[in-house]
């Protein structure tokens, strides 16, 4: 049998589907958020209706993309339902600024975040090595002037990067054996923080915290403070629609789908409600929104500094397992469009042993290594979001399309609430990435322009297959 005719396995349960949802929204968002949260949003209520407000979102997509995942299960997620809804180039740009852009930043910035955790138990990790000054000339009012600190970091998340590359090139069943294992280990660690907080002594008399918003601030500031603490919210619940991505090795796909999306999704969002109340007990406001790693804070003021070195390194394992599922899940879209032809040969191909995308995995572990060692996490968050809800977004709205297209074609799973559930998620994803633009124009329109810089290579792509087409037809 010819490499280019093997065919991914489906090799992903029940569990590990779940797994695979809860896993990767519980990663590192939940542990550094937070205190990006209350630095954005400046009191509790805008804290908290970022929460419940990103949930809902959450579980508008989840509800969506349930549908779309079960109607048509293949690799690739939003790539296959673009391709469909509106054509191949939609498809394409998908596919394009997930593989260059959006999967490598998320994976670098989990594996960034991941030695932050470290950084608590060991500071020297965190010590900078060097400092580059940059500033582009004419451009300083666009592009503010940067300091780039290089610190051991940066080469350990490259290590780790590598490493969890490594473990999914050996195979999907063992991939998703590590992520159940993992997931098991990252739930335990958030609800030893928030039973830790809530069973322990009242804190002392401290002022009250900022509940409202203060009366002074224009309703124009309110709203731009919760759609920034929200931004930084669906961070820590991303991953919703990693299962996507992997669809055509779901079990079952009909049930699994829906079942792990949805019951994925709310699980998470009442952990996430549990653990902020948590931290806001034993912690003021501003100690919540100045800490970098606020649940090992949580419980060094409760138990000391030997009880938050445990908990950070149930944290640092809580981040593998995240880092592990955006492994897994990431490397199908480059393998998907490089086997249309429409991507770099590079991450075309099965491995005949493992049946894994082998050279997409490694393709896209180079790129995420390369961001590790030029962002932090803040930056590779945020570059991620904008990007990555773009295409949320439309992939709903090739939903709507395909009812009206393909009124015919197989549902096991119809979205609740249709149409109103769906359109509110594209005008919430719709307001998150101009928002976003308006905060952060320079990056953001770097990130445009990084989406569009896919079509050039399109059209010389989508030529070459045609050509192809062409040759076999005669």
């Amino acid at each position: 049998m010819s490499e280019k005719r093997l065919e991914l396995v489906r090799g992903l349960g029940a569990w590990a589907s779940a797994a695979i949802v809860v896993g990767t929204m519980i990663g590192t968002g939940i542990f550094l958020k937070p205190a990006e949260m209350a630095r954005e949003g400046k009191s509790v209520s805008i804290v908290f209706a970022a929460w419940i407000i990103g949930a809902i979102l959450s579980i508008f997509g989840a509800f969506s993309f349930a549908e779309l995942g079960s109607m048509i299960p293949e690799a690739g997620g939003e790539y296959a339902y673009l391709r469909r809804g509106f054509g191949p180039v939609y498809g394409f740009l998908f596919g394009w600024t997930h593989s260059i852009v959006g999967r490598p930043s998320s994976l670098a910035s989990i594996s960034a975040g991941m030695m932050r955790f470290l950084s608590f138990i060991f500071p020297v990790v965190a010590a900078p090595l060097f400092t580059v000054h940059i500033a582009i000339p004419g451009l300083t009012g666009w592009l503010k002037p940067y300091d780039f600190v290089v610190t051991w970091a940066q080469p350990l998340a490259v290590l780790w990067i590598l490493i969890m590359t490594g473990v999914n090139y050996l195979g999907v069943r063992l991939g998703g054996a590590v992520q159940v294992f993992l997931t098991s280990i990252k739930i335990m660690s958030v609800v030893i923080v928030i039973a830790v907080a809530f069973f322990s002594p009242a804190p002392a008399a401290r002022p009250p915290d900022p509940f409202w918003p203060d009366i002074s601030s224009s309703v124009g500031a309110i709203l731009t403070a919760f759609l920034a603490a929200l931004a930084a919210a669906l961070w820590a619940y991303d991953g919703w629609e990693d299962l996507n991505l992997v669809g055509s090795e779901v079990e079952n796909p009909q049930k699994n789908f829906p079942r792990a999306l949805v019951g994925g999704v709310g699980f998470v969002a009442v952990i996430y409600l549990l653990f902020s109340a948590a931290c806001l007990k034993v912690l003021p406001f501003s100690s919540v929104a100045s800490s970098l790693h606020i649940a090992s804070d949580v419980v060094a003021r409760i138990a000391g500094f030997g009880a938050a070195a445990w908990i950070t390194w149930a944290m640092v394992i809580s981040a593998l397992g995240s880092m592990n599922s955006s492994v897994l899940s990431g490397a199908r879209v480059g393998y998907a469009m490089a086997r249309d032809g429409i991507f770099f040969k590079i991450a075309d191909g099965i491995h005949p042993k493992y049946r894994t995308p082998a050279r997409a995995l490694i393709f896209q572990g180079i790129l995420a290594s390369l961001m590790a060692l030029t962002g932090t996490f803040e930056e590779l968050t945020n570059l991620f979001i904008f990007a990555g809800w773009i295409f949320y977004g439309f992939a709903v709205v090739a939903l709507f399309r395909m009812r009206k297209t393909e009124p015919d074609l197989p549902r096991p799973y119809r979205c609740w609430g249709y149409p109103w559930v769906p359109g509110l998620f594209v005008a919430g994803a719709l307001a998150l990435t101009f928002n976003i633009w308006l905060q952060r124009p320079g990056r953001s329109s770097i990130g445009l322009l990084l989406i569009l810089a896919g079509l050039p290579f399109y059209r010389r792509w989508n030529r070459s297959v045609s050509v192809h087409s062409d040759a076999g037809r005669a």
